[in-house]
């Protein structure tokens, strides 16, 4: 049940950080379509963890889907997707900050296991 927990929960955080990213720059995605690239990017993490993949492809093979997938819901110029794509990007990264350091979950970015060094 905890990794099933965990998986869900990893999708609704990183859809969150795309719906809020794009929210806030005032773009055209819904949360359908940020849940669509959640589900996306972290079932895609999740089956390259369980080939054995190396720590680096696992954080590294994702990324690629959710641009694409974040540039073809946006419909908007290269310019655009990328300052979204950047934002999007870095409120991942704070979500991933406070839930790795007050909650010990590290299934966002699992090579950046915060709490284990603060």
């Amino acid at each position: 049940m905890g990794y099933f927990f965990d998986f869900i929960l990893a999708i609704v955080l990183t859809a969150l950080s795309y719906y809020i990213g794009s929210y806030l720059l005032k773009k055209d995605l819904s949360a359908f379509q940020a849940l669509i690239i959640g589900t996306s990017v972290v079932s895609l993490g999740a089956i390259t963890e369980a080939l054995n993949a190396p720590m680096p492809l696992i954080i590294l093979v994702p990324f690629p889907v959710g641009m694409l997938l974040l540039f073809l819901f946006l419909k908007e110029s290269v310019k655009t997707w990328f300052i979204t794509y950047l934002f999007t990007l870095a409120l991942y990264t704070v979500i991933h900050v406070l839930m790795s350091f007050f909650f010990k979950f590290h299934s966002l970015i699992p090579a950046w296991k915060l709490s284990e060094y603060l």
